[in-house]
């Protein structure tokens, strides 16, 4: 750390300093549980080499839209965009039978007003409702573009799943700019390389039966757990390991985790089981 600011390392975007209101809202407990939340949900598993958390990938939207000459508060709201994850990230969603994928989204307020993130702000002459009403086109637009959180999971997740190489995820980087306020990339042969790339992770990483597999067992299990009153809603607002802990507490639960991780009744669950819908989605970046 130096002076009034601190450092942060990426394997994307290297090297970063940062102002000091980004080292008091890492140290919030909202920030904290984050790290301990599994950007792919339940697939660490099945799959022990997919295992980042959605902190990395908070940190990493910061570091894209500074790099990109993005405000601080602009900053401070891509650290902040999915403080409300459940734990198991969108297997969450399936748990509420949320086909838009987005019930981080609908607890979003309520999750950043009761946590300390609006006193840290205050502090730095900030407002929560700057986080809440502000408009961020850097961070987030609608499919099929090309925003800040859609680009760093891309790439994250791409790495992390093994459809892109690390290298060619920071050589892509280079050709990034903004064009009206929004990402835009200056290279059609870019273009149509974070564009497949896309495709490829949704198809074979996010779509892998496998994947689908672990997301939706945990999800019908912890939905079972809620009916039966083992588990309450809160419990989900939690980190992976915590609510994975209070599952194993009953020997059913402890039983439910390892056939997840032995793969049992895999063929039948996805011939007949409750296997989660995932969106289709495909990107469109802007070639400027």
């Amino acid at each position: 750390m130096q002076g009034n600011m601190i450092q942060v390392n990426d394997f994307l975007y290297g090297k970063m300093e940062l102002p000091m209101v980004f080292s008091d809202l890492l140290n919030t407990d909202a920030l904290k549980r984050l790290g301990g939340v599994h950007q792919s949900g339940a697939i660490f598993l099945v799959n022990p080499d997919i295992c980042h958390s959605r902190l990395e990938h908070a940190i990493g939207v910061t570091m894209l839209i500074r790099m990109l000459g993005g405000s601080e508060l602009e900053q401070i709201a891509g650290l902040l965009h999915d403080i409300s994850h459940t734990a198991f990230s969108h297997v969450g969603d399936y748990v509420f039978d949320n086909l838009d994928e987005d019930y981080h989204e609908k607890v979003f307020a309520e999750v950043l007003c009761k946590s300390e993130v609006p006193d840290v702000l205050l502090k730095y002459g900030y407002n929560v409702n700057q986080i809440l009403y502000g408009t961020f086109d850097i961070l987030e637009q609608p499919l099929p573009a090309l925003c800040a959180d859609r680009l760093d999971y891309t790439l994250r997740d791409g790495v992390h799943g093994g459809v892109i190489s690390r290298q060619r995820a920071r050589e892509f980087l280079t050709s990034i700019v903004l064009n009206d306020g929004k990402i835009a990339v200056n290279a059609e042969t870019e273009v149509a390389w974070i564009n497949e790339a896309f495709e490829k992770l949704n198809n074979e990483v996010f779509k892998l039966p496998l994947h689908l597999y672990a997301n939706g067992k945990m999800a019908e299990l912890i939905k079972k757990f809620l009916n039966k009153g083992i588990l309450v809603e809160s419990d989900l607002f939690k980190t992976d390991t915590m609510l994975l802990n209070k599952i194993r507490t009953s020997y059913e639960g402890y039983e439910a985790i390892k056939s997840i991780k032995q793969l049992k009744g895999f063929a039948e669950f996805m011939r007949h089981g409750a296997v989660p819908k995932i969106k289709t989605r495909t990107l469109n970046a802007l070639l400027v």
